[in-house]
């Protein structure tokens, strides 16, 4: 199986909140903090996105998606994951990286979301990806197998 790539999206202005919610503290750690330690639990590199690696912030997240992805190389499964979802556990990261499917993503609120994890032949649609949209699109598209975790529809903002 490819290496697994953790993308921790950290790059969003928190225009919402009307401060950076990566700095919120959560639980004795930053909320950055926390999502790099849980990623660099369970993958093989763990990338993190933030304005000053992703030029193209401004975009929104889908500029991020491809900024991490760019970066993991093309023969990776990549999993993203959010830096406000501070109720998302290693045991769920291991939940979802254990099944072998295209994708594989969270299932809360009703929808399949992230984190969520993509095969290699899904980079091309993660590149392609513009604006101020994530992965849902390309979830949509294809479809996922899903496990549920209704505690990812907890985010910060």
């Amino acid at each position: 199986m490819p290496r697994l790539v953790a993308l921790v999206l950290a790059a969003g202005a928190s225009r919402r909140l009307g401060y950076p919610k990566q700095g919120v503290v959560y639980e004795g750690e930053t909320l950055l903090a926390r999502a790099t330690r849980l990623a660099s639990e369970v993958a093989d590199e763990v990338i993190v996105v933030t304005r000053e690696n992703n030029p193209e912030a401004e975009e929104g997240m889908a500029s991020s998606i491809r900024a991490g992805v760019a970066l993991a190389g093309s023969n990776a499964r990549i999993l993203i994951t959010l830096c406000d979802q501070p109720r998302v556990t290693a045991s769920h990261l291991r939940a979802l990286i254990a099944v072998d499917a295209p994708i594989v993503a969270s299932g809360y609120a009703g929808i399949a979301g992230v984190p969520a994890v993509f095969a290699p032949e899904l980079i091309p649609e993660l590149l392609a990806l513009r604006g101020d949209v994530g992965a849902k699109a390309i979830i949509e598209r294809h479809g996922a197998v899903v496990v549920p975790f209704e505690d990812a529809a907890f985010d910060v903002d």
